[in-house]
């Protein structure tokens, strides 16, 4: 589920068309990407996060929203001002793309964090395709939204830097590491061994565990600890996880996908293979929803060139002549590696062995008469801000 070019070529255009409105009413504001599509580590259904920096007394959302209903940016798609939220913002749909976007004024923090993330992902190589199978773990089971429980984009990140700085058996440096080890052995941390009633996460200095007692000292007066401490790198005394009052549920979650993939992967699944081979090690705990699929295949169809390939119901590229984003791991490459981890049958006669044929529930052919438009996609229970 890594990014395709084409991809973001349309996240692009959406910003573009924002950055323009902004722009004629503030001819000196700034506007800067953050989040998941500024470090790369967006699903394709993820929202894009913008901040404004301007010179005002007070949030403009008023202005704003005017500005692009004016403009038919969203078209049908109601734009709703938060002017009451903690961090004031706009929320709207691309009526051209259905991606949903978020607005935020003067947010420095946000930039900040961004910019730490990216420095991490020059530093462990193998944190990007991690990332990418982690949320979209929790995305199919909606534990990938702090108001629904779950996680947010940010603390998972932030849990997956601490696990690789504080891994105690590989270097995690490497670029030729097993990825299906490192995913089994994060499931186990923190599905497992993590103490979330009195240990807190610190990334920066390297990383460390903290007793949460100790925590309680560098926080804002008044807070506590919550029961998923981290602390955050970029704004000191926040608490990154003090909103996913549902963790335990994201923790019972990963107990489940350790027990799964572990037990994939042991000798006595070699003994006694499960006859079923429809799906591989990974995808026993991974699923992409086909109307998914069909947006990405919209997707590349309207914004890619005559060459660009159809996905298959496994979400991966049928063509081998377009390369995967990120170089060393695309889609395919990954799931093989984590399919065959620990186990003697290779990667590639377990990625070989699933059918071939599509799913009944597939998107229908880029060969039909009329390509399916967003609008004709349902996507607003697989959309999610990440």
């Amino acid at each position: 589920m890594s990014p395709r070019p084409e991809e973001e070529a349309m996240r692009r255009g959406v910003v573009n068309r924002i950055e323009s409105v902004i722009k004629n009413l503030w001819p000196t504001a700034t506007v800067e990407i953050f989040g998941s599509f500024s470090t790369g580590l967006y699903l394709p259904t993820s929202d894009i996060d913008l901040v404004v920096f301007g010179t005002w007394d007070h949030p403009p959302l008023l202005e704003l929203e005017q500005a692009l209903s004016k403009q038919n940016i969203s078209g049908p798609y109601p734009i709703k001002v938060l002017d009451k939220a903690s961090v004031p913002i706009i929320k709207l749909t691309d009526q051209q793309t259905e991606v949903k976007v978020d607005i935020s004024f003067n947010v420095e923090t946000a930039v900040k964090a961004a910019q730490f993330i990216k420095s991490y992902l020059k530093k462990y190589t193998v944190l990007p395709p991690l990332i990418f199978v982690l949320k979209q773990f929790l995305l199919q089971r909606d534990l990938n939204e702090v108001f629904t429980g779950g996680i947010s984009s940010y603390s998972l990140i932030l849990m997956a830097i601490s696990f690789l700085q504080l891994h105690p058996r590989i270097d995690t440096r490497r670029t030729n590491i097993n990825l299906g080890i490192l995913l089994i052995e994060f499931f186990q941390l923190y599905g497992r061994d993590f103490n979330y009633m009195k240990t807190g996460i610190r990334v920066k200095n390297e990383g460390a565990y903290m007793s949460k007692e100790e925590m309680t000292r560098f926080m804002m007066s008044g807070n506590r600890p919550s029961m998923l401490c981290i602390e955050d790198p970029v704004q000191p005394g926040n608490d990154v996880g003090r909103s996913s009052y549902g963790i335990l549920q994201v923790k019972q979650v990963f107990d489940f996908a350790f027990m799964v993939l572990n037990h994939s992967v042991s000798p006595l699944a070699r003994a006694y293979p499960n006859k079923d081979t429809s799906n591989s090690a990974l995808g026993r705990i991974i699923k992409v929803c086909p109307d998914v699929l069909a947006y990405r295949n919209w997707t590349i169809k309207k914004w890619g060139g005559k060459q660009s390939p159809k996905l298959d119901h496994y979400g991966n590229f049928v063509s081998k002549n377009i390369h995967p984003v990120c170089k060393e791991d695309g889609e395919s490459s990954f799931y093989q590696r984590c399919a065959s981890s620990h186990t003697s049958l290779s990667a590639r006669q377990q990625w070989q062995s699933r059918p071939q044929s599509p799913s009944p529930n597939s998107p229908p052919s880029t060969r039909t008469a009329k390509p399916r438009l967003p609008n004709e996609i349902q996507l607003s229970r697989f959309h999610r801000h990440t």
